[in-house]
């Protein structure tokens, strides 16, 4: 008999490819919705960005000062932490662009709404937003959007008063909106005020709020106040002040009509709750664990559309924690999918991913979508990750493929890892320690037609196993 001496077989260095980029071995039917048109009238994407440049043009103008004046990661950009402009600052920029600390105040709170610009900290950067601003439509129009979806935060809500009642206001108002943008002209503020009652009153209702008082055992009540006796009238001027102030709509002799922009905002969102009715492959009730294995099988298309759809149906928090909890399981598959689905949620994402960036295990994930977030071109993200990050994404993504993929895919994973030989490769694999790693290399060893390769393979399991 003669031995085998493993050879050091060379890897060829390819870009690593998103796990739900893999060809699936499926039959899927694949149906295409025809984009809508929104309502006539509505002007074209260029007007509209024009526009949201025009409501916008303060917030450019401050966040370009603080780019150009306090420089990159400039200290005392913010007093607190919470992105409060700090005095001096404020009077600086007040001072260099002829306006008062106030009004630069106002107009940095809509940049950092809008995310023209980014506060980590006590520092602040330019948001991509503000880079693109000058040729990308598209970037205007998300930055408007995200703004009009601040519009409660945009305005000091009425000291006077209760919280609850406010945030009750604040969830009644898309259907005010959308009752504005079917009426397509002035409505009466009688009528808004009319509906803001009713719509409360219904969330109230569905709340199954009970009156309790001590002592006294009976059968529960609910309590669903007549409009009557809920004071709303001051808190749709709040709220309709707050929607003209975002360039939503505007108002006068009590009326409020809706804008080009607010009235194209409100048929986005309608036709986004559309999509979330008819979910592609009908995920949208499940968790998002459940949802994830769905998309499994998808193509990237219509795995993104899915992402959507379930997205729409949920509050952008819970959907990311409920995402982010998919992700610290043990399924390694779930993990790659869950960012990718947060990259569907985009920037109100970017907070709570970088509070995972200390967790070994998401950390690769959260470093790659970060630089992605930051503008670095997806091809070349991976350069963001040290080597033994690299390494422990490699281990991961091939105990996705064992544990979901097919043989050759395995095989093939075998080509994106970064080190240039198999022996290089088995001893940093061994050395990052990632709980899979004797499962992901004996199924890397059963799987490879290479007998020396194998069995170099099978032995590092092996020491890895009995820690030699």
């Amino acid at each position: 008999m003669t031995s085998r001496i493993p050879r050091d077989s060379r890897l060829r260095l390819v870009r690593p490819r998103p796990l739900a980029a893999a060809p699936r071995a499926v039959n899927q039917r694949r149906t295409r919705r025809a984009a809508p048109r929104p309502p006539e009238g509505t002007p074209a994407p260029a007007e509209l960005a024009r526009l949201a440049r025009t409501v916008l043009a303060g917030a450019v103008r401050v966040a370009r000062w603080a780019d150009h004046a306090l420089g990159p990661g400039g200290d005392g950009a913010t007093a607190d932490g919470k992105a409060t402009l700090s005095d001096a600052t404020a009077e600086r920029a007040a001072a260099d662009l002829g306006l008062t600390a106030e009004q630069i105040r106002a107009d940095w709170d809509t940049a950092r709404l809008s995310g023209l610009v980014e506060v980590h900290g006590d520092s602040a950067r330019p948001g991509w937003r503000l880079r693109a601003w000058d040729r990308d439509d598209s970037a205007v129009l998300r930055g408007w959007v995200a703004l009009f979806d601040a519009w409660s935060l945009a305005c000091p809500e009425p000291r006077d008063q209760e919280p609850a009642t406010v945030a009750e206001v604040v969830s009644a108002m898309p259907q005010v909106l959308s009752f504005l943008q079917l009426s397509a002209g002035p409505v009466p503020a009688e009528q808004l005020l009319d509906l803001l009652q009713q719509r409360v009153t219904e969330l109230r209702t569905e709340r199954c709020e009970i009156t309790y008082a001590p002592g006294v055992v009976e059968a529960p009540v609910l309590a669903a106040p007549a409009p009557d006796d809920v004071p709303l009238a001051p808190l749709l001027d709040w709220a309709v002040e707050a929607l003209a102030g975002v360039g939503a709509l505007t108002h006068g002799d009590g009326h409020a009509t809706l804008t080009p922009l607010g009235n194209w905002a409100v048929w986005v969102k309608l036709e986004q709750i559309c999509v979330a009715a008819q979910s592609p492959a009908g995920n949208i009730e499940q968790s998002a664990e459940d949802m994830l294995r769905g998309c499994a099988q998808l193509r990237p298309n219509a795995a993104r559309a899915e992402y959507r759809a379930w997205l729409a149906a949920r509050t952008v928090g819970g959907a990311v924690g409920q995402l982010l909890a998919a992700a610290r399981g043990e399924d390694a598959l779930l993990r790659g999918l869950a960012f990718e689905a947060l990259r569907v949620v985009g920037a109100p994402a970017e907070h709570d991913v970088r509070a995972v960036v200390a967790e070994p295990a998401l950390r690769p994930y959260a470093l790659l979508w970060l630089a992605e977030y930051d503008g670095v071109d997806p091809e070349d993200a991976h350069e963001v990750l040290t080597r033994e990050e690299a390494t422990w994404l490699w281990v991961d993504t091939a105990a996705a493929v064992a544990d979901h993929g097919e043989t050759d895919m395995l095989v093939r994973h075998l080509e994106a890892a970064l080190q240039p030989t198999v022996p290089a490769l088995l001893e940093e694999v061994r050395a990052v320690g990632h709980p899979r790693t004797v499962q992901v290399l004996v199924a890397l060893a059963a799987a490879h037609p290479d007998p020396a390769l194998a069995k170099a393979v099978r032995r590092a399991a092996f020491q890895v196993h009995t820690g030699g």
